[in-house]
């Protein structure tokens, strides 16, 4: 049966087995989201404790993000993603037990089991970005990645926080915990069943540079050109500016400055969901534009904007609109970044190459969550979020006029590469050189995979 348009890629076996599990994770996540603000909110009552939790959580996961990337071009990224999953499902069953229990009361037992989960996914993203381009032909790729952008925030920001709302209300946040572990359990036994992917040099016999020189050899890569080193630099100190305040301060001014419930937040956040959804969807059956790099910055800039919403916003309403700017804007941006990664750099090359886009993109999470509440407590929590918006926004756009950035887009023309050896490179000009590569964000584009 041939599938139309973004649901194409579903025909693959493999592919299916690795979505529905990811779906299932993700939809978990979309329940930690929500779990993991309200319990840090209940115990402690102050977003300097929800900055720490978001160091705990991002700083062991830039620490890993490299050494990840290289493993999963050395060896099966199947494996490593199991390994990252069965981690996490131990740590969110570890939460929720000490939750039911009423054992959760202090700080550093979060701080400890956020780090854990937090190092595990560094090795998950990089893995699973290089996986998709063994499972599909490249002419799904396109499809395959809008599915990817549909099922995240679907399942972060849709299903997940709706089934946190619900569990919270009836359980409480330790039984939201549990089907966190639940869904890392089903994403498990989806790997499993999936067949062995190719072997990296290791595993196959084949003579193999060391790790450390696997990993300057992608740094090199990433290094000579403009395009890849530029957006990576572009999305760090964007995060840095957003990203923090964004997921310290929403949920502040949702149950401290609105005195709204746990079902609030998840509204809001569904309703990003949504809008990130359409987009993806839209673009899955739309196409990519012939000047990709422009259209890609535009969006993530009107997107980061947005965030600005969250500040002037005084209903539940308006916060739920600025969120589905944010995140359906940011979800078209993103659908684009990562099939131009999957076409423009060598399969050989691609774990790696994302890992860099992990590492450099999330380097100054950490710092941002660090800075979020003291920035608040000196000019203001609205103050924050408004300031984030527009300076983020300024900083997107700003590094798209660096010099050379656009010459792959004008010298280039965007097509599916024609074998998984090469990567795809059309030479109009002589400058261009000889092999053009490439994550969100996030990826890395994404928003929701760090916020996880």
């Amino acid at each position: 049966m041939k599938l139309p348009g973004p649901l194409a890629p579903l025909r693959h076996r493999q592919f299916r087995l690795l979505w529905t599990g990811m779906s299932a994770s993700l939809v978990g996540d979309g329940v930690l989201l929500v779990a993991l603000a309200w319990q840090v909110y209940d115990l402690f009552g102050v977003p300097a404790a929800m900055s720490a939790v978001g160091v705990a959580l991002s700083l062991p996961q830039v620490a890993t993000l490299l050494f990840g990337g290289v493993v999963s071009d050395r060896f099966d990224s199947r494996r490593v993603m199991l390994v990252s999953d069965l981690l996490r499902c131990a740590v969110m069953a570890t939460l929720a037990v000490l939750s039911v229990t009423g054992a959760l009361t202090s700080l550093w037992q979060i701080l400890v089991l956020a780090a854990i989960h937090g190092a595990a996914a560094g090795f998950f993203g990089p893995a699973f970005d290089a996986t998709v381009p063994k499972l599909v032909p490249a002419d799904d790729l396109i499809a395959a990645n809008s599915l990817d952008q549909f099922v995240r925030p679907a399942g972060t920001q849709i299903f997940g926080p709706m089934l946190a709302g619900a569990v919270i209300a009836a359980g409480g946040t330790g039984w939201a915990f549990g089907v966190n572990a639940a869904t890392f359990a089903l994403s498990v036994a989806c790997l499993l069943t999936m067949s062995r992917l190719p072997l990296g040099p290791a595993d196959a016999g084949e003579p193999a540079e060391s790790l450390w020189q696997e990993m300057r050899e992608g740094l090199r890569y990433v290094r000579s050109r403009v395009w890849l080193w530029g957006t990576f630099l572009s999305a760090t100190f964007t995060y840095l500016v957003f990203l923090g305040p964004t997921e310290v301060l929403l949920p502040y001014v949702v149950k401290q400055e609105l005195g709204l419930g746990a079902s609030s937040l998840s509204l809001i956040l569904t309703s990003g969901g949504l809008g990130a959804v359409a987009a993806a969807l839209a673009v899955g059956w739309i196409g990519i534009p012939r000047r990709f790099l422009t259209y890609m910055y535009g969006v993530w800039a009107v997107a980061t904007l947005a965030v600005a919403g969250y500040g002037a916003a005084t209903q539940t309403w308006q916060l739920a609109l600025a969120c589905v700017l944010v995140n359906g804007l940011e979800a078209a941006g993103t659908v684009a970044w990562a099939t131009v990664k999957q076409h423009f750099v060598a399969e050989g090359m691609l774990g790696r190459v994302s890992s860099v886009d992990w590492f450099v993109s999330t380097a100054l999470l950490p710092l941002s969550y660090a800075l979020a509440a003291p920035v608040a407590q000196w000019i203001g929590v609205r103050e924050t979020l408004m300031g984030a918006g527009l300076l983020g926004a300024a900083v997107t756009i700003g590094f798209l006029f660096l010099p050379g950035m656009r010459r792959l887009e004008e010298e280039t023309r965007y097509a599916p590469r024609h074998s998984r050896e090469e990567p795809l490179a059309y030479i109009e000009h002589p400058r261009l050189p000889a092999q053009v590569i490439t994550s969100s964000a996030p990826p890395i584009r994404d928003r929701e995979a760090i916020a996880a």
